[in-house]
């Protein structure tokens, strides 16, 4: 069969001009003509876009979804698969909420008070997020309230799972795209606040609800943590002598949890005007420069092909809450206390 791409449009939900953008960036291009000349899309063309649409609801960006497809993690049941494990998350979560409701409500129809355990177990359920965070603070967490970045995560966790259940190791070329994506929407979804990234970790290990809600197992979550640092690790190796990397893959991410905080403690210095020279971020800058010499050791050269990674590669930043702005501070603390010793 062939379609014109109106026809394919209407027929998908898409616009024309989603098509047509496909086809500028080379992701989807008809391959037939008609008689007349025109561009005709392919039953072999509708698959790679069905290819497309379920990667991008996955949470891949477009430049992702071209390399994807390109790999065996893109074959038609891989994402099937994987469609059916988001939807079977989704449902999961809301058939225990529509459980929990519909027995509060025939307790009530049948004129009984609810068992306080019911009363906890749905508002736990609920407003597990209040718990963690004040009112004023939801507001600036899209995860809580945005319901397409939900449905990203419910997709990617899915993706990860997928992963997981065929055999996938930290480190393949595959799981680091998923590993830096999942860095990313951390990013955009807790707002570049590393406070907020610690708070969503504790959520994680303190509320079992928590891990039935977002489908993020212990298993899970400790494969997309190796799953990051080998992906910053293949990027440290671009940059880096031999030696050097084995002392970075020897010591790197040992204190991955020591981080967030220090670096929430620095945005809030810089933010509230604090000079740099101050002793209590000339302390965080101590801290900050013990936590980098552990994995990075005490050689000046190696000091500066790390900036010059971190200069250049924006995934390994991507998650941490750490900008240029920020990274102009900590260096002048730094200067300071080289200065004063």
């Amino acid at each position: 069969m062939r379609w014109k791409v109106g026809d394919l449009a209407r027929r998908t939900g898409l616009t024309v001009r989603s098509l047509h953008h496909y086809h500028q960036i080379g992701l989807l291009r008809p391959s037939a003509r008609s008689d007349a000349g025109y561009r005709l899309y392919t039953d072999e063309d509708v698959e790679r876009l069905y290819r497309i649409i379920t990667l991008r609801r996955l949470g891949l960006s477009l430049a992702d979804i071209g390399t994807a497809l390109s790999t065996a993690e893109a074959s038609l049941q891989t994402l099937i698969n994987k469609q059916i494990r988001m939807l079977e998350l989704t449902m999961a979560r809301d058939r225990r909420l529509h459980r929990q409701l519909c027995a509060a409500r025939e307790t009530l129809a049948a004129g009984q008070p609810l068992d306080p355990s019911q009363w906890i177990d749905a508002m736990e359920l609920m407003t597990m997020y209040e718990h963690h965070f004040s009112a004023e603070e939801l507001k600036r967490l899209p995860l809580y309230h945005d319901a397409d970045a939900q449905s990203e995560w419910s997709a990617l966790v899915g993706a990860v799972q997928t992963a997981i259940d065929r055999g996938a190791k930290p480190g393949d070329a595959d799981v680091d795209l998923l590993a830096f994506r999942w860095m990313q929407m951390l990013d955009r979804d807790t707002g570049g606040n590393p406070d907020f990234l610690m708070r969503l970790h504790t959520m994680q290990q303190d509320v079992p609800q928590a891990r039935q809600l977002s489908g993020i197992t212990k298993e899970l979550g400790h494969f997309v943590e190796q799953a990051t640092l080998a992906a910053r690790l293949a990027i440290f190796d671009r940059y880096l002598l031999p030696d050097e990397m084995a002392h970075m893959r020897e010591n790197y991410g040992r204190d991955m949890y020591e981080w967030p905080p220090l670096i929430a403690a620095l945005i809030k210095a810089r933010d509230a005007g604090t000079p740099s020279d101050d002793p209590h971020v000339l302390e965080l800058a101590r801290k900050w420069l013990k936590l980098f010499t552990a994995y990075a050791g005490n050689d000046p050269a190696t000091h500066a092909r790390i900036r010059e990674a971190y200069a250049n590669e924006p995934d390994l930043r991507s998650g941490s809450g750490v900008n240029e702005s920020l990274f102009g501070y900590v260096r002048a603390a730094m200067e300071e206390l080289t200065r004063t010793s």
